[in-house]
C-alpha cells in the first residue's frame, strides 16, 4: 500500500532532521503538518516549497511543544485540518550540556518536557484515532543516547533513555491495532542542534572546536557525520507497509558507535 494521501504530524521540522523527514514524507504524497520554532518568512518559505515541490497540503503549526495542551492542540489542528493523523514523527528536542551538578534546573524540566514529555502527549492524542482506523505509524526520534550514555549531558541522555521505553511500552499496547512505534537512535547528524552544543563542549570540556569535532566522531566507526537524508529515508521505510512488522524497535543508524 501506498502512502500517498496519508496525514503526518513532525515536530521539530523547521530545520534540520524534521525538516528532511517532512520534505521525505512529501516526496511519497504524504500531507505534512510542520511544527516548530523559527523565522516566521523561512519557515513560509519551506512549506510553500514542499506544496508547490511534491503536490501535497503542508500546514504549520507553532505549537509550544513544552505545554501537553499544545501537543494535543497540534494533534487535533492537523485532524481538522487534514480529517486523519495518520503518521506521527516526535522529532522536537533541545539540547544543553553541563557537569550534573552545574546543570541548571530550568534547563533539565525543559529538556525532559520537549525531549520526553512532549511525544508523551501527541501520542496519547493521536493513538485513538489509529486505532480506531487500525492503522498508524509512531517514529521517535531518539538518539544513540537513547542506548549509551555520554558525560555532561544528564538531562538529554535521560530524556532519550525515556523515549526508548515509551517507545517500546506503546508498541507493545498498540501492536493488535496495526499500528507501529518505533524509535530511530541517530549518532552524531550534522544539524543546528549538533552545531550550537559544540561551544557549550568546549566550555565544558576545555577544548577547541576542531577538537570537539574529533571527539564527536571519535564515537563512530565510520568517522562520518549521519545525514538527515539517511535518517528521513529511515523513517519512511519504517511507515511503510514493508516495515509493518517492525515495532517496538530502537533502530540504530550510528555509524557503529553503540556496537563498539
Amino acid at each position: 500500500m501506498s502512502l500517498k494521501g496519508k496525514n503526518a504530524v513532525i515536530t521539530g521540522s523547521t530545520s534540520g532532521i524534521g525538516l528532511a523527514i517532512a520534505r521525505a514524507f512529501a516526496a511519497e504524497g504524504v500531507n505534512v503538518v510542520l511544527n516548530g520554532f523559527g523565522d516566521p518568512t523561512e519557515i513560509e518559505t519551506q512549506r510553500a516549497d514542499i506544496e508547490t515541490t511534491f503536490g501535497v497540503t503542508a500546514l504549520y503549526s507553532d505549537a509550544d511543544l513544552t505545554k501537553g495542551a499544545a501537543c494535543a492542540g497540534l494533534i487535533a489542528f492537523a485532524d481538522k485540518a487534514l480529517g486523519t493523523v495518520d503518521i506521527v514523527v516526535n522529532n522536537a528536542g533541545v539540547q544543553h550540556v553541563a557537569p550534573v551538578e552545574e546543570f541548571p534546573d530550568d534547563k533539565w524540566d525543559l529538556i525532559l518536557a520537549l525531549n520526553l514529555s512532549a511525544a508523551f502527549h501527541t501520542i496519547k492524542a493521536a493513538v485513538p484515532g489509529m486505532k480506531a482506523r487500525k492503522w498508524g505509524r509512531i517514529i521517535n526520534t531518539a538518539s544513540a543516547h537513547a542506548l549509551v550514555a555520554s558525560p555532561f549531558k544528564s538531562a538529554y541522555v535521560a530524556a532519550k533513555h525515556g523515549i526508548a521505553g515509551l517507545t517500546k511500552t506503546v508498541a507493545l499496547e498498540t501492536a493488535p491495532f496495526g499500528i507501529t512505534v518505533n524509535a530511530i537512535c541517530p549518532g552524531y547528524v550534522w544539524t543546528p542542534l549538533v552545531e550550537k552544543q559544540i561551544p557549550d563542549t568546549m566550555k565544558a570540556r576545555g577544548m577547541t572546536e576542531a577538537q570537539v569535532k574529533d571527539m564527536l566522531l571519535a564515537e563512530q566507526p565510520t568517522k562520518q557525520f549521519v545525514t538527515v537524508e539517511e535518517v528521513a529515508a529511515l523513517a519512511v521505510f519504517l511507515a511503510s507497509d514493508n516495515a509493518r512488522s517492525i515495532t517496538g524497535a530502537l533502530q540504530q543508524m550510528d555509524g557503529g558507535w553503540v556496537a563498539k
